[in-house]
Parts: C-alpha cells; structure tokens; sequence
C-alpha cells in the first residue's frame, strides 16, 4: 500500500494517518478470535488491569497466535513505513490492549519514543507506531486521542509514573499537556480522537504525544499496537523484558495481502510457552557488555 502525496503531507503535519475499513470484517474476525485464548493465559505477558482480572495488554502475540503472526507481516501496514522511513522494519513491540466494557482504564497522556529511549535506549524516533481497531471505536469507549502536531516538540520532559495504573509509563504533565493543545488549536482541532468500525487502521509518530481515557461504556475496545522500528535504529539496552522490547533485529519480510484469509505457514518461537533468555533484563547497554566480555 503506496501513500499519495497528500497523505504524506498530512502526516508530516499532524503527526498521524487514519484509514477507516482498511481491514474488512472476514480480516479482522479472524484476529478477534484468537484474542480469548491469548488473553486466557496465565503468563507474564498477560498485564491485568489494577484490582481487576481484566487484560489490560497482552504482548508478544506475533510470536504465539498464527492469525496475529501473520498481521505482523502484512504489507497494507509494513509498506507505507517503510516508504516513509526509507528502510526496512523490525518489530520492536507487538500489543493487545483491552480497554474492556467498565474496567479499561486510563492510559496517560504520554509520547511512546521517550519511554523507548529511557528504557531501551533507542537511538532516534525512527518508529512507528500503528494501531489496528478489533472492535468499533466511538466517543464513548476509551478512544485514542492525540495532540496534532505535538510530534514537531521531538522528546519532551516526562515523569515516570510506577503507581497510577498497572503499567508503568513515561508521562507527560498537565501543565505541558494544556500547553500543546492550545498551541494546536484548543477547543477547535487541539485534541483529535479518530473513531470507526472494525479493522480500521491508525499509523502515528512516536513523539506524538497521545493518551486514552478509561472506558465506562458497556463496549469493549480491544485494539492491536505495533511498533515498527528501523532495523538500523535499533535498541542499545535490554532493560525490560523480551516479550516487551523485542531484541530480534531481522527485517520483516511481507506475506502476501491476502494472509489474514489463508494459511500461510510462520513460525511461533513462544507458542508453548516463553522462553527463560525472554525474562532475562540488564541496565547495561549492549555495548559495554560487548566490551567487557
């Protein structure tokens, strides 16, 4: 999938691309049915919600399910980064979020790259972030929502916040946050929320600094996250676990467009269970280690 000129354009603008129904029903159900057994699973890559049972991310699923391993490979989202990066694209994070019915909470308002540089040690901003809709998305049910432009601030100062929810995040204060908004137009256009139905697609920058609210609608919102990172900006540091910052640095080859309808065969390296070397974390960057081995 080739972007046109103008998409290109808003992009560079806004900092984000929405293609509504990229992926037809067929396409997406068989994704949302692989979903109840990956979330049934007792492992680490399951994170519940704070005092809840309720998944709140699932990662690694390329790694464990066919249906999603063959997502990770298609071309109407691997083409257009890399036509926009100029290279090829490794996986640096694959995610399930769930924002379920009444129990989905609160992601803060926050850019992906500086958690990916504080964390990771990822060189440069050369990710992409793109989400993919399992259910429809409306106003109601914890959408995305983004600051347009705010990508154009590169990194910003971020805290990182251990205890507002059951997953840590580098996030970005209110006071900044009040501040980019107005500057991207305040009550007319400073806060953007793309909704639509099923398989719709979302590519956005990863300084773009964006958030959800909780969900207390009586609809799920379950929706895929991939990061797609250029292979030559890889991550220097493996300070969080495997199943959360991918060390596998080979370069997606595309399936064929039509591989969310037929079986094409792919691997799954996790599929009866994680390996002990995916649990393994170091704060030391690659190339000290490399030094002092």
């Amino acid at each position: 999938m080739k972007l046109t000129p103008e998409q290109r354009q808003h992009f560079d603008e806004h900092g984000y691309l929405f293609f509504p129904g990229l992926f037809n029903p067929q396409e997406t159900q068989n994704l949302v049915d692989a979903v109840p057994e990956l979330y049934s699973r007792q492992e680490a890559y399951n994170v519940r919600e704070k005092g809840s049972n309720a998944v709140r991310t699932n990662f690694a699923a390329h790694l464990i399910s066919e249906p999603f391993a063959r997502l990770a490979r298609h071309p109407r989202m691997i083409e257009p980064v890399e036509s926009l990066f100029g290279e090829k694209l490794y996986m640096h994070q694959f995610k399930i979020n769930g924002k379920m019915a009444f129990e989905g909470d609160v992601w803060q308002w926050h850019q992906d790259y500086g958690t990916w540089l504080n964390d990771d040690m990822m060189p440069t901003e050369r990710a992409m972030n793109v989400a993919i809709f399992l259910d429809d998305v409306n106003p109601f049910n914890g959408p995305l929502m983004f600051i347009p432009g705010s990508h154009k601030k590169g990194v910003v100062d971020a805290k990182h916040d251990l205890t507002t929810t059951s997953y840590p995040l580098w996030t970005v204060d209110n006071e900044l946050i009040a501040q980019l908004v107005q500057r991207a137009g305040d009550k007319k256009g400073g806060i953007v929320s793309p909704t639509g139905p099923a398989g719709s697609m979302i590519l956005f920058h990863s300084c773009l600094v964006h958030a959800s609210t909780s969900n207390l609608s009586p609809w799920n919102r379950v929706a895929v996250y991939l990061s797609l990172c250029a292979v030559s900006n890889h991550i220097r540091r493996h300070k969080r676990p495997e199943f959360i910052a991918h060390r596998d640095f080979t370069p997606i080859e595309c399936l064929p467009d039509d591989c969310l309808l037929r079986d094409y065969p792919v691997e799954l390296p996790w599929k009866d269970g994680l390996p002990g070397s995916a649990l393994q974390t170091s704060p030391v960057p690659l190339d000290k280690q490399k030094a002092a081995a």
